[in-house]
């Protein structure tokens, strides 16, 4: 069973601070989706990729993965990219 561990981050459409910087532990599927014949949705059988466990911190996230036996990898989180323009730069 792997999973990865990704920090989240403030969400783009709020401004809102509530849950950035939340340490969130996914399982990841070990089997490929399959379309379904009569929707065309995929999908699988496995039920581990819809479970979310939020952590406060990293450390807390890897002790779980490691007191359970799950073999976890921390993604980083992107940096974020910034475009910094004057007001006058939109009328080049």
């Amino acid at each position: 069973m792997a999973a990865r561990i990704v920090q989240l981050t403030r969400n783009a459409m709020q401004s809102g601070k509530a849950r950035a910087g939340q340490w969130v532990l996914e399982f990841e599927s070990a089997r490929p989706k399959t379309p379904d014949p009569l929707t065309g949705w995929a999908g699988g059988a496995e039920t581990q990729t819809q479970v979310r466990l939020s952590f406060a911190t990293l450390e807390e996230a890897q002790a779980y993965a490691a007191k359970n036996g799950i073999a976890a990898h921390v993604v980083p989180a992107p940096q974020p990219k910034l475009k910094l323009q004057a007001y006058a730069d939109n009328f080049r």
